[in-house]
């Protein structure tokens, strides 16, 4: 299956339907631009082990999206250990009015980030090599910090929540997408003083075809 095909987007627009997203055919082809360019870099940047096209729709693209229903309309969204641009650029591409900031350690992820923002012609979204214990007092100019704080497996639990505590308001929001683990991160998280009284959601939902279950940890101050 290619990028290009009726098939491969036909799974994108369906999956994103089943998570009650529409997607426009311009929307779609940026996706498509962004799949190609993903598996041509692999190459030269452990960008993802997944070179699929499939998976690559499923794991990489409608998962990221899967935050949306708790992300308020133009919001500032913090996207920390972005890696291959993951959630924060499919976040961007479905709701160009949130305002992105991506952060990653590695400078080669980085240069990719600021690739597809440029071929996909995004605006309003920025990519950062920087450490995120450092972007705080090296990089960040706004002290009123942002109202969306995301991650996709970039560090345990209760470590994330820590560090996002940094960057997020009073009425913030803090999200970080986990996998199966989530149990036993949950139980470490309670253990400890880190929630200080703030109130977590945990939502369940389903990968569309390939049926993997993955979990949202929503933590609003």
């Amino acid at each position: 299956m290619l990028f290009e095909t009726r098939e491969w987007r036909s799974i994108l627009h369906q999956g994103a339907r089943s998570m009650g997203l529409l997607l426009a055919q311009d929307q779609i082809d940026q996706f498509v631009a962004y799949g190609k360019e993903l598996v041509e870099w692999k190459n030269y940047i452990n960008l993802t082990a997944i070179t699929d096209p499939l998976e690559i729709a499923v794991k990489h693209f409608l998962d990221s999206l899967a935050p949306l229903p708790f992300i308020p309309p133009e919001s500032s969204v913090l996207d920390i250990g972005s890696g291959g641009g993951f959630p924060g650029i499919p976040l961007k591409v479905v709701n160009p009015d949130l305002r992105i900031t991506l952060v990653d350690a590695s400078r080669k992820k980085v240069v990719f980030q600021k690739h597809i923002i440029r071929i996909l012609k995004l605006n309003e979204i920025d990519a950062y090599h920087v450490r995120a214990e450092d972007f705080i007092k090296d990089v960040l100019q706004d002290k009123r910090g942002y109202d969306v704080v995301i991650s996709r497996a970039f560090a345990k639990l209760d470590d994330f929540i820590r560090q996002a505590s940094a960057f997020v308001p009073e009425r913030g929001i803090i999200i970080a997408m986990k996998g199966k683990r989530i149990g036993v991160e949950i139980k470490e998280l309670e253990s400890s003083n880190t929630l200080d009284g703030r109130e977590l959601t945990l939502k369940e939902y389903a990968l569309p075809y390939l049926n993997l279950k993955r979990y949202l940890v929503v933590i609003r101050k």
